[in-house]
């Protein structure tokens, strides 16, 4: 694309050293540059891209988009008051506006976001669609699976991912929305086929400061909209309904709604309903289960997929990986392993083992560091009030003092009549709480969820939880395939 195409498509105040030239590629990454690429400089939480803009030149970039003034550059600067909108503004363009030539599904929330994507992902396949996805746990290109590094990808990240999938055959793309690319810009100038709200409760206050904030920078998602999904059961969901919409379809369990499931049937390892004349089973267990079918239902009906389709793409997901995920084990307890990791996620995944456990609780769960400290005593509070024995363990803790972390965790569980202890090693807590378990035990892993790693100070240590409890039996003489 030629720099002065380029401009047309960005809000910019002056561009310095103009030269009609050709630009390849679009980049925040100065060590990702190659020639001909566009480097955008990003003033970030850890650190200033302006000062990686002589390493970006030296590296090849055609020019340099920058809200400072940078010296010693001899390439083309363009110059605006915000790189992160620029950075979305100039990808659109580079990728030929993508969401005109892909169909793509957003689907925001505080928790369901994953489930929902591969619930929708499933019945357009049963509808022989191609479909790519973006999300927590990894993305699907094609056949190519990518390991996730964010909820949602930067806007330069997720153009050329919109194109390759195009360059694919697909026709879909379902992803996860996450509330920070909706305040940072990362989806800003995308056409959404559809937007689904799952719900929203109690996370990353750190960055949005209220939930009004944190609800605002959701809302986002629904003026980018062909048709707006909303839970109407969710307190926030109905503040949403009070919005603008372009179209709008409502579901819901409880209140009066465009789809309200009935005759709804919780089972230990599935949940059945009907909707609007047709039966639906879906094959993982719990109440959050009918809102997760109903919103991946939603969307796809207002998408035009036939019912008979949409029905048998339910039956036949288990939904991602990490999600109510019950492993395979030699023993006559159960191992669940769960990505819940806010109040409202394990008040779910544990009143969901509470119904059909028939033994004793046991969970294994922390609070992750450097991120909302006022829901740990909350989350400590439900786990001691559904579990029967509770390790309190590490998360992810980062930078942040560990025994802080469960210090805050354990004043809200040490007045319930929960057994608990504090185990600073997660693998040491895991290995417990395994020892611990006896016949019709449930023992629940909750927190790390589809995560192979654990974030300690500044480096990314492999854990597996999977190959934990697999290694724990192994050693017992028991094989788990």
């Amino acid at each position: 694309m030629k720099l002065k195409e380029l401009l047309k498509n960005i809000d910019y105040i002056s561009c310095e050293s103009y030269a009609d030239i050709e630009t390849a590629e679009i980049t925040n990454n100065s060590l990702a540059v190659k020639p001909g690429d566009i480097f955008v400089c990003i003033d970030g939480y850890k650190t200033d891209g302006h000062k990686y803009a002589e390493m970006a030149e030296k590296a090849g970039a055609s020019c340099i988009i920058a809200s400072k003034r940078l010296k010693n550059i001899s390439v083309p600067v363009i110059y605006t008051q915000n790189t992160r909108l620029a950075l979305a503004q100039a990808s659109k363009a580079v990728y030929k506006n993508p969401s005109a030539r892909l169909k793509i599904i957003g689907v925001t929330g505080t928790n369901g976001k994953t489930t929902v994507c591969y619930l929708i992902k499933s019945i357009l396949e049963a509808a022989g669609k191609v479909v790519g996805l973006i999300g927590t746990t990894e993305t699907i290109v094609g056949n190519t699976k990518i390991p996730a590094m964010r909820t949602t990808p930067e806007a330069h990240e997720l153009g050329k991912l919109f194109s390759d999938m195009i360059d694919m055959g697909a026709e879909y793309c379902v992803m996860e929305v996450s509330s920070h690319s909706l305040e940072l810009y990362r989806v800003y100038g995308i056409d959404f086929a559809a937007g689904a709200f799952t719900n929203l409760t109690h996370d990353h206050l750190d960055f949005h400061g209220t939930m009004e904030n944190y609800f605002a920078a959701k809302a986002k998602l629904f003026d980018m909209c062909g048709v707006s999904i909303v839970n109407a059961d969710d307190p926030w969901g109905e503040k949403l309904l009070e919005k603008e919409h372009r179209r709008l379809v409502t579901y819901s369990v409880n209140k009066s709604s465009d789809n309200k499931a009935e005759n709804i049937i919780l089972n230990p390892a599935s949940v059945e309903f009907d909707l609007c004349g047709a039966h639906y089973t879906l094959n993982i267990p719990g109440n959050f289960s009918v809102y997760n079918a109903l919103a991946a239902i939603c969307v796809c009906k207002a998408l035009g997929i036939n019912e008979n389709d949409i029905v048998l793409g339910l039956s036949q997901t288990h939904g991602a990986k990490g999600r109510c995920e019950v492993l395979k084990i030699p023993a006559d307890f159960k191992v669940i392993i769960d990505y819940a990791h806010t109040p409202d996620g394990l008040l779910n995944i544990l009143d969901t083992v509470k119904r059909f456990a028939p033994g004793r609780i046991i969970c294994v769960f922390g609070a992750a560091g450097e991120r909302d400290a006022v829901k740990r005593p909350e989350m400590g509070e439900i786990v001691g009030k559904y579990a029967d024995i509770a390790y309190i363990t590490a998360d992810n803790p980062i930078n942040e003092d560990l025994t802080k972390i469960c210090s805050q965790v354990e004043s809200g569980i040490k007045d319930t009549n929960c057994q608990y202890s504090v185990i600073y090693d997660r693998e040491t807590a895991i290995i417990t709480a395994l020892k611990e378990a006896k016949k019709d035990d449930t023992v629940l892993l909750a927190g790390k969820g589809h995560e192979t790693y654990q974030l300690i100070g500044n480096d990314k240590v492999p854990f597996s939880e999977t190959e934990i409890v697999k290694k724990f039996f192994e050693n017992r003489g028991n094989n788990l395939e």
